[in-house]
């Protein structure tokens, strides 16, 4: 199942055994989200969002097996204490299914809202993470590992303006830690 293999493959990845919150939003399967500590980061990750192939919502036909699988990924330094961010977690990698939303890097998912509790941040921008692609059995896609940033409503603009390299390029040039929960 694909699923227990996300769970195996990230528990590899990280040596360690995580903490877990399972989320449920309405007509929906459930999305677990992990939580694994590692030294002065921590690190969310989804699973469940790789269960079914994202597809076009305008695909007539869907194939069952072929297409992009991800999880997401979203990497903090602290503790990782932030109240809701499980369920945004959830419900990004929900919306594949909700919103028929074809996640993958560059791509920008605003929710309108603060990602948790007391957070500057209203939306997430999409990039790679470090944690390696799982390969599935043929003749599945393998899934991939998508990194959030947190960003502002206003880096949220920014995005939609010039564009997601634009934005990490200027993060570059003024110094921006963006695994900090409070820049």
């Amino acid at each position: 199942m694909t699923l227990d293999s996300v769970r195996a493959h990230l528990r590899g990845h990280f040596d360690t055994e995580p903490d877990s919150a399972s989320v449920t939003f309405l007509g929906t399967e459930p999305i677990e989200v992990l939580r694994f500590a590692s030294g002065a980061m921590v690190h969310f990750v989804s699973v469940g969002c790789s269960r079914h192939p994202m597809v076009d919502p305008y695909v007539v036909l869907a194939d069952p097996h072929r297409g992009p699988r991800a999880e997401v990924v979203l990497r903090l330094r602290g503790d990782g204490a932030m109240r809701g961010l499980a369920r945004t977690l959830a419900l990004v990698a929900a919306t594949p299914a909700v919103e028929g939303v074809v996640l993958a890097a560059d791509g920008l998912i605003d929710l309108g809202s603060p990602l948790w509790a007391g957070a500057p941040f209203t939306a997430v921008l999409l990039g790679d993470s470090d944690i390696p692609e799982l390969p599935l059995q043929a003749p599945r896609d393998p899934v991939r590992f998508l990194s959030l940033t947190p960003i502002s409503a206003t880096e949220a603009a920014w995005v939609r303006l010039k564009g997601a390299a634009a934005m990490r390029d200027a993060w570059r040039d003024d110094g921006v830690d963006v695994l900090e929960p409070w820049r």
